[in-house]
């Protein structure tokens, strides 16, 4: 995960005495100081890791399941399945049968969930003042291990993701990011869209979904992390009760790993819109490379922020656009990095031009004071995350299930510190090469517009 995140999911938006003892689990007592925040890991007999971080000052607690299956793992006639099991986990169970009855679970106690499908993972969320936290357990466990799937649910769901497919591809940003990120992962299961098409949405199976269920959502592929105000004792004792009988089986990861291989650069698609909205896109680094963080930096000074070189230059110096900015993507073998901007038409080229200049820049060493100062912006920003319990939950939860290694917040500060001007113009001269640019605009742009031959650092 990036440092300062813009990663995109797609979302389910709802419209919404422990007994037994954990002398039978395995306790594993890893401990990171994050000031005051620290975190343990407990692994259940049954593979089933839990994660708590004590945040003893603050009135919430946030429970996050991750899942570890995303829009990768699906195949190509059941594109979005993982996205569609997601939605199907909010619509009912014995025990809350309608959406609304699990809606009204949460918010009869004042609190808020969610769930998301990311490429890798799957995440399902809930934030509630401390004093409930055993009410959002229990109604987290109920949605992944008690939904009904019934067919007429199924089908009206199905509907409901086509809609949202629809929209998505009716917003000149969003079809531009679907497009981009067809051309960075050519030809692959990362580059599809999460929520699939409408053509394998509308033949997916309440036989695929239960079928994806009992594949993926084992409790050996699952990681639960909570954080607030919380003994990580008596969550371990909560989740060994609901969950400890939760059976388990060996889960193979079944996604295609990725290659980079020759693809189409560009894709122009045209749009009778007001503005041309463009991705410029690069391959970047996997979660797993040792410069990662030094990608992040870069980017940081790249495009984050409203101090960062892509807003001073092509907002507020030239006038281009309203909105631009750049991120980084880190996945398990792949990763991107990726610069978006709205602007004029008739500025197309010369925003691209100017992109592409500021890339270039990238090549000379970043003077001291700027090197500074988004260091500085990329500390705050991540120590300012971590005073939101569901912040921190994440934290933790993510980088066990993506890498199975949690760095505490000092040790990812400390890497920071030691990032040098000359890492990163390593890093740009390594990864900023001309053939590897991709392009991809949606707006009033005649769609055999020769932009191809912009792309040149």
């Amino acid at each position: 995960m990036p440092l300062l995140s813009n990663g995109n999911s797609a979302c389910h938006l709802s419209q919404f005495n422990y007994q037994r003892q954990i002398d039978t689990a395995l306790a594993i007592p890893l401990r990171f100081d994050m000031g005051e925040i620290l975190h343990q890991k407990t692994v259940l007999d049954n593979g089933l890791r839990v994660l708590t971080s004590h945040m003893p000052n603050i009135h919430s607690v946030s429970i996050i399941f991750f899942i570890g299956v995303g829009s990768r793992y699906d195949s190509e006639a059941e594109a979005g399945v993982s996205h569609f099991m997601e939605h199907m986990c909010f619509k009912g169970t014995a025990k809350r049968p309608t959406s609304r009855d699990i809606s009204e679970a949460i918010e009869g106690i004042g609190g808020i969930f969610n769930g998301g499908t990311d490429k890798e993972l799957t995440t399902y969320w809930c934030k509630v003042a401390h004093l409930h936290f055993a009410v959002a357990l229990d109604i987290l466990v109920d949605l992944i291990l008690n939904s009904r799937f019934d067919p007429e649910e199924i089908e009206k769901e199905r509907r409901v993701i086509i809609e949202e497919i629809n929209m998505i591809r009716d917003s000149p940003p969003q079809r531009a990011q679907m497009l981009i990120d067809e051309l960075l992962w050519y030809g692959h299961p990362l580059g599809r869209d999460i929520a699939g098409n409408e053509a394998s949405v509308s033949t997916i199976t309440r036989e695929a979904i239960l079928n994806h269920l009992g594949k993926h959502y084992r409790p050996g592929n699952t990681v639960i992390a909570v954080a607030g105000n919380v003994k990580h004792q008596d969550v371990v004792a909560g989740i060994n009760q609901t969950l400890g009988n939760w059976t388990d089986q060996p889960v193979h990861p079944d996604y295609t790993a990725y290659q980079e291989q020759p693809g189409p650069r560009l894709h122009v698609e045209k749009r009778d819109t007001e503005q041309a909205h463009f991705y410029l896109a690069l391959p970047g680094l996997s979660l797993f490379h040792p410069r990662r963080y030094t990608l992040d930096l870069l980017n940081v000074v790249l495009g984050e922020g409203m101090s960062s070189r892509l807003f001073t230059e092509i907002r507020d110096k030239r006038g281009l656009a309203y909105s631009i900015h750049s991120y980084v993507d880190h996945l398990l073998d792949s990763g991107s990095v990726t610069i978006y901007a709205g602007v004029e038409p008739k500025n197309l080229r010369v925003a691209i031009e100017a992109i592409l200049e500021q890339l270039a820049l990238l090549k000379q060493p970043v003077p001291v004071a700027e090197l500074n100062k988004v260091k500085e912006l990329t500390k705050g920003r991540l120590l300012l995350r971590m005073e939101d319990s569901r912040s921190v939950a994440g934290w933790t939860g993510g980088q066990e299930i993506l890498t199975g290694r949690i760095l505490s917040v000092e040790q990812v500060v400390s890497i920071i510190d030691g990032i040098t001007a000359e890492d990163i113009r390593q890093v740009a001269e390594e990864l900023l090469v001309d053939s590897r640019l991709r392009l991809a605009v949606v707006g009033p742009v005649a769609e055999d517009e020769p932009l191809d031959e912009l792309l040149i650092l």
